[in-house]
């Protein structure tokens, strides 16, 4: 799982970084939409093993 937390914060940097300099825009957009979406499986299926 720390590797996902790693992967997570990598792309949130990315993506704020494409916002700042407007690189690559389209495609940090989709893989933070894809983390995110990672992390919402994650905590619906911790939740679920309680």
């Amino acid at each position: 799982m720390k590797l996902l937390w790693t992967i997570i914060g990598i792309l949130i940097v990315l993506w704020v970084l494409g916002l700042i300099f407007k690189i690559g825009a389209g495609l940090i957009h989709i893989l933070l939409i894809i983390a995110v979406i990672l992390i919402i499986v994650k905590l619906i299926k911790g939740m679920a093993n309680r």
